[in-house]
């Protein structure tokens, strides 16, 4: 017979006064600093998920269906790479949209499939894992609501099995190269011999392109990074007024990346209640939000080799705008 959904879901959630606690803590040392600077990993609170999805439908927004359609074309190619039934991990789910061109490929080519979503959002995790529960009746969902450093702890003792961890949408763009290394590392040492990475890695393209993903026209992209603010005035009792600061995106070449920056139009200070801190701004001072890298050939090259990585295959979308890369532990 059959297991029910309940039955088919576990939920994993870290601790959620550490979570505010990390977030205050970034928050002060970030605002403090020059030039000021808040991590991009807390854009992704319940409101800035939700903003996000709508960013992946944007015209501007290249990105998502870029990688739907190398997912789309090769999932099956993938799965080929699996002799039996694995594990799908996957950091950063978010609505799993994506996912599914996977999650079908492995149903198809084993029957059944395991898959351990992590991502900070209980919300998120839990609308998307039901809805795949109710889709598949092969699969079997063990979420873990967590930051990417608690989930990897997860994921060392969550199965023997192979498995396929994913790293989808260009998260890994948001780290420096050297920190990207790191990170890979990190993932390589959790990995066995039979274990394989999935990274979606964003390319080098003309400025106008690039600079257009992340400064829409509709405004989208600027409402999620203004949410960092009004996070910290839901969290942490700030007092930021969002009619003071504009969203910023540029593309810095020599660096390869995308910078965003929320601007603040006039000289001011923001008090901050749960911090016991008022701000200081100049007028057009900036707060650093995020860096999104783009990748040559080479610089993923030279990236996976310091990771300890060897590439089993890459696949374009049609564009050659963005890349998909399948690594293996190299000997």
């Amino acid at each position: 017979m059959a297991r029910s959904t309940a039955q088919r879901f576990t939920l994993v959630e870290s601790h959620g006064d550490v979570a505010l606690a990390s977030f205050a803590t970034e928050v002060e040392r970030g605002l403090r600093t020059k030039p000021k600077t808040l991590p991009c990993r807390f854009f992704y609170d319940e409101v800035g998920s939700e903003i996000f999805e709508q960013i992946c439908d944007l015209p501007e927004y290249y990105l998502t269906r870029s990688e739907r359609e190398i997912l789309d074309s090769h999932a099956d190619e993938i799965a080929a790479s699996f002799e039996r039934r694995i594990a799908l991990a996957e950091l950063g789910s978010g609505s799993s949209a994506k996912t599914r061109f996977l999650i079908e490929a492995l149903l198809r080519r084993h029957g059944g499939l395991y898959y351990v979503p992590i991502d900070i959002s209980r919300s998120m995790l839990e609308a998307s894992s039901r809805e795949l529960l109710d889709r598949y009746e092969a699969l079997e969902i063990r979420a873990i609501a967590s930051e990417y450093e608690v989930g990897l702890q997860h994921l060392r003792t969550e199965t023997e099995t192979p498995k396929l961890i994913a790293w989808l949408g260009s998260t890994i763009g948001n780290l420096g190269h050297e920190d990207a290394a790191d990170f890979l590392r990190t993932l390589r040492a959790a990995m066995s011999p039979d274990d394989r990475l999935l990274v979606g890695i964003d390319l080098r393209k003309d400025r106008a392109i690039l600079e257009a993903a992340y400064d829409d026209s509709a405004g989208v992209t600027a409402r999620f990074n203004m949410n960092l603010l009004e996070r910290v005035n839901r969290e942490l009792g700030g007092r930021f007024d969002l009619d003071d600061f504009e969203h910023r995106a540029v593309y810095d070449e020599v660096k390869g990346r995308v910078e965003m920056h929320l601007v603040s139009k006039r000289e001011q200070r923001v008090a901050i209640e749960e911090l016991g801190l008022e701000v200081e701004f100049g007028a057009q001072e900036t707060i650093h939000t995020e860096n999104s890298h783009k990748y040559d050939q080479i610089e993923i090259d030279t990236l996976t080799s310091r990771a300890g990585l060897g590439t089993e295959s890459q696949w374009l979308d049609s564009r050659g705008y963005f890349s998909l890369n399948l690594f293996a532990p190299a000997d």
